[in-house]
């Protein structure tokens, strides 16, 4: 297989994890948030939370650069069951609870105002993102979490998932500690796969359920970016035609698709297909740099490989061109490499 590997990491590095200065402003947006949340439920004498825990692709650290902006973060929100009491003493309802979230993060300067979503409250951002907080209650008979649903208050701890992950990369990844992990590099390139082009990305399969995938069939390569990524393509695609549903990987009663015909693992096989149909030429043993960098560029529909590698052949006739110049002038100015006799020819 041509060698990519050095192309496929910059690709990660550039243009999919993403860049500390738009981490800087969703965390510094999902603050205002809390603090808002806490003062105006203080000052309308309602349950104040206890705590507020990261969760997601944000707490994973798996979001990838979306020229869009279109990033969902999301922000745990964590009640004592005993502090969510309606007036006459009796616990709230989950809608209850986000109807009354929903109603403290209102504010004028929001283009579109706050949503209760079946599992979180959805605060809008005119930049394309939002963030999702999700409403919890810690249970007084045992101090277990509870997930504001519309199935009721269930049992969830997305801390669990957080913590699942950050396991699974350590075990996986030949360099857990270093660039976030290729298990993990590998989940922000297959997610960034399924971002790449605008008219599928909203019915594809998402994120999370990306994520478990990679971790079935993630191997990893420690001295082969690129191969780890296809090969883990490959297995995912493989996976898929066995079977379109994906299994939670910590809640394991619940699901992550659908049923047997879930569209977004269906359209997410389809698409890998084609994928791994461009990627064959990598297989030829005469491909060339330009075949090599298009067929990726194709796959994540960028141009970056292709400029990368003219950029790479630019410099690489400059050193040439540089070196032939200082072979010329050595020649020169070295009077033991020309005869005597003959009108200083090259001995």
């Amino acid at each position: 297989m041509y060698d990519n590997s050095k192309d496929v990491l910059a690709y990660h590095d550039e243009k999919v994890t993403l860049p500390q200065d738009e981490r800087t402003v969703m965390r510094k947006r999902r603050d205002a948030n809390r603090e808002r949340l806490k003062t105006r439920l203080k000052d309308a004498a309602k349950p104040t939370p206890h705590e507020f825990i990261k969760q997601g692709s944000y707490a994973m650290l798996t979001m990838v650069q979306d020229p869009d902006k279109d990033y969902d973060i999301d922000d745990g929100i964590y009640f004592t069951q005993a502090s969510l009491k309606k007036d006459d003493g009796t616990d709230m309802s989950p809608r209850e609870a986000k109807e009354m979230v929903r109603d403290a993060l209102r504010d004028d300067r929001f283009n579109k105002q706050p949503e209760v979503k079946k599992s979180c409250v959805r605060v809008f951002y005119e930049e394309g993102y939002h963030v999702d907080m999700p409403v919890y209650r810690i249970r007084e008979s045992d101090g277990k979490y509870e997930l504001a649903s519309d199935d009721g208050w269930t049992v969830s701890r997305a801390a669990d998932t957080e913590d699942w992950f950050n396991k699974t990369n350590k075990e996986k990844s030949p360099d857990a500690g270093t660039n976030g992990g290729q298990f993990r590099r590998c989940v922000r390139l297959m997610k960034k796969f399924g971002r790449s082009r605008r008219d599928w990305k909203k019915d594809i399969a998402p994120g999370f359920t990306i994520t478990k995938l990679v971790e079935e069939c993630f191997i990893a390569n420690g001295a082969r970016e690129d191969v780890a990524l296809r090969d883990c393509m490959q297995r995912v695609y493989n996976r898929l035609l066995g079977s379109l549903e994906v299994q939670h990987p910590v809640a394991q009663e619940a699901m992550l698709t659908s049923g047997p015909d879930d569209p977004g693992t269906k359209l997410l096989r389809d698409k890998l297909k084609d994928a791994l149909e461009e990627l064959k030429v990598l297989d030829d043993s005469k491909c060339t740099a330009t075949q090599a960098a298009k067929a990726w560029d194709k796959v994540f529909n960028t141009d970056f490989f292709s400029v990368r590698q003219a950029a790479a052949e630019k410099a690489a006739t400059a050193q040439h061109n540089t070196n032939a110049l200082a072979g010329f002038i050595a020649t020169k100015s070295d009077p033991r490499l020309t005869e005597k006799r003959g009108g200083g020819r090259f001995a």
